[in-house]
């Protein structure tokens, strides 16, 4: 399996995102090459602003395993984590964080500059499908002007 298929399977949840009206982004745990939690936003469904799809998944991954550390997961996202996501993912000891699409105006950078907000031990690999992820956010926020 590679990220681009893992990032595919994120793409995936964000389109049902974006089905349901509500921002784009999708996200998967993986666990030895098996996705074994799905999440995408869900803020408006749930009248909820923490209902980001990295919180959803992480809670179903947890969940999954009984256990509130993820030091063999990785986290395929979208979209660049904000801050109180980059923030949970600290606190889940996840071994890997792979993202798509740069967010400048909500991403974890634009409050934490080039301070690592994860674990220590946490892995980052930035702009898998970046393009693909994009022109789904674009086309979102077209679609709602």
């Amino acid at each position: 399996m590679t990220h681009e298929f893992f990032m595919q399977q994120a793409l995936k949840e964000a389109q049902k995102a974006y089905s349901e009206g509500e921002i784009p982004v999708g996200a998967v745990v993986v666990i030895n090459d098996r996705i074994i939690a799905r999440g995408h936003n869900q803020v408006e469904r749930l009248n909820d602003p923490t209902a980001h799809a990295e919180i959803i998944a992480l809670t179903s991954a947890f969940n999954f395993l009984g256990a509130k550390y993820l030091p063999e997961g990785i986290l395929y996202v979208s979209v660049e984590p904000c801050l109180m996501c980059a923030g949970a993912l600290y606190w889940s000891k996840i071994s890997k964080i792979v993202w798509g699409a740069d967010d400048e105006k909500n991403g974890h950078k634009r409050v934490t500059g080039e301070n690592w907000p994860f674990h220590p031990k946490t892995e980052v690999v930035k702009g898998i499908l970046k393009e693909d992820c994009a022109l789904l956010m674009k086309n979102f926020f077209k679609d709602k002007r």
